[in-house]
């Protein structure tokens, strides 16, 4: 099991380092860790088990931030529609994105990041990912919403860049073209 103790902070090399893909079939350390990632991001959002562990919430976890330079992540999000997305994502690429532009109201927050960082962070409005599940099936599917962004932070994550990188230091708050807020609850 993942612990907060396991998630390198920023300054580490690891972070910065754009993560190897992985070959099929996965090898069993390989399976091990996409699925240690949804059990860390599924934990951390169930209060008592997060309480417990003195896990910190997060809906996405990158190999790369438990010190693993590979192109895998994880994604939990619990939507109000009752489909919750909940993905291993095995060397993932967007494949089209819209136009339009969001970011979260809020700013985003990372787990391996322990300070607030404020301002805007750009993301595409609407994409189109492919990706491999932990048994090398290929997938495609279309995100919005919450889960573009999540997916468009972790997939940073595997290029080595931190989400305040895409946030203007002399204007956090500048305003977006072409973009509208993602409110999130």
């Amino acid at each position: 099991m993942i612990l907060m103790n396991d998630i390198i902070r920023e300054g580490h090399p690891t972070l910065r380092v754009r993560a190897e893909e992985v070959t099929f079939p996965l090898t069993a350390e390989d399976k091990q860790l996409a699925t240690d990632l949804l059990d860390y991001v599924i934990n951390s959002q169930d209060d008592d088990i997060a309480e417990k562990y003195e896990l910190r919430a997060g809906i996405g976890l990158a190999a790369p931030q438990v010190n693993q330079p590979k192109r895998i992540f994880a994604l939990h999000i619990e939507q109000e529609n009752d489909k919750d997305l909940s993905l291993v994502v095995i060397n993932p690429r967007i494949v089209s994105h819209s136009v339009e532009k969001t970011y979260l109201s809020t700013g985003e927050g990372c787990l391996s990041v322990d300070r607030e960082v404020e301002g805007f962070v750009p993301r595409y409005a609407r994409i189109t990912i492919k990706a491999f599940d932990a048994d090398g099936n290929e997938y495609k599917k279309r995100l919005k919403g919450l889960p573009a962004i999540a997916f468009q932070h972790e997939l940073d994550h595997l290029n080595g860049i931190m989400f305040y990188d895409h946030i203007d230091p002399k204007d956090p708050y500048k305003e977006i073209p072409d973009s509208s807020p993602y409110e999130s609850e």
